[in-house]
């Protein structure tokens, strides 16, 4: 099970990927830009479970047994595509990636970041990155994979098996990384609307599960005759391996839920420092305009009754007065005013 089984592509994409990344690093590093270590061991962890799941021993394995094979899907599906993104490979594509020269034309160049530029504005990954789009496609890998004849006819040759895998890793990486949002997406979604499209997924996720576990006969073929040698209960096989798919997708979840949180932390925290600067530099106009109403109040229980009932009344003190209500109502929805049943001349100071 702990063996070393290499397969060619997916060891090949594994190389080029850390080279890619550390080589955008370097460009960062020496241009003295930082960038975060957990970023990088994120991306290094999910480059080494990509590789745990094609190149040892659960690729030997998971050729044989029902599942072993999930223990690569629930990998390559949830945990692989969460640790990828969880290294913000775009990010660093656009920060390390130097802009194309303009052409002896005067006109603006196109290098690779130009194109990544473009492809993320695109008409098709705003498509693709859609929850009309990416829920689908990550249910449609669970149901009509094991429950139609694809599954049986992927694995009927080294290709067909290889496609499979890769169908993983990408709906996987399509799925979260709009959810997550921790790279640039053409579609930007509110925290709550994240939680709604992560959730909306796990309950197809769990009935899977249980319904391989709960099957009393074998849903695909390509695991009906293990080697003798090893007496294994093929139907037994199957819903243990059902059950590792309805128990796997917890920890994956969490992991999500927790940089949701994160994330919205942040921006509401991100929201209050710029209120704080906006009146740091303005000054609290609408607590002044509570004050000077409450100077006129005060003023105007000293004069005489004529005052009162608006005899002498400038033409402007009716707007003047609804201004001041105005402002009253949304100091008082803002600060700790303290009430009063009758006219004061106190004024209310600014919070600190």
């Amino acid at each position: 099970m702990f063996g070393w089984y290499p397969e060619p592509l997916f060891l090949a994409g594994s190389i080029a990927a850390v080279l890619l990344y550390g080589a955008g690093v370097w460009r960062l590093h020496n241009r003295g830009d930082k960038w975060p270590i957990g970023r990088t061991l994120a991306w290094l962890a999910g480059v080494g479970t990509v590789l745990l799941s094609t190149s040892s021993g659960l690729a030997a394995y998971g050729t044989a047994l029902f599942s072993v094979h999930m223990v690569q899907h629930m990998i390559l599906s949830m945990l692989s595509p969460i640790l990828l993104l969880l290294g913000a490979p775009i990010t660093l594509a656009l920060r390390s990636l130097r802009p194309a020269r303009k052409g002896a034309d005067g006109k603006a160049g196109r290098g690779p970041r130009e194109v990544l530029l473009g492809l993320l504005h695109s008409r098709f990954a705003a498509v693709m990155s859609s929850p009309g789009v990416t829920l689908p496609l990550f249910i449609a890998s669970l149901y009509v994979l094991y429950f139609t004849p694809l599954f049986d006819l992927a694995m009927g040759n080294m290709w067909g098996h290889r496609w499979m895998m890769i169908h993983f890793l990408a709906v996987g990486l399509l799925f979260f990384w709009p959810i997550m949002g921790i790279d640039p997406a053409p579609r930007k979604h509110g925290y709550v609307m994240k939680m709604l499209e992560l959730f909306a997924g796990m309950p197809f996720h769990a009935f899977f599960g249980v319904a391989v576990m709960m099957s009393s006969s074998l849903i695909v073929d390509s695991f009906g005759q293990p080697p003798p040698s090893w007496g294994t209960d093929v139907l037994a096989d199957q819903q243990m391996g059902g059950g590792i798919a309805w128990a796997f997708g917890e920890v994956p979840t969490v992991i999500v839920l927790l940089v949701i949180f994160s994330q919205w932390m942040s921006s509401e925290e991100r929201l209050a420092r710029r209120k704080d600067r906006a009146a740091d530099r303005d000054g609290d106009v609408e607590l002044d305009a509570y004050n000077a109403y409450l100077s006129r109040l005060a003023g105007g229980s000293a004069a005489p009754a004529a005052a009162a009932d608006g005899a002498d009344a400038g033409p402007d003190s009716g707007a003047e007065e609804k201004a001041a209500d105005q402002a009253a109502e949304t100091v008082s929805k803002t600060s700790s005013v303290p009430s009063t049943s009758s006219t004061s001349s106190t004024t209310v100071g600014r919070q600190g």
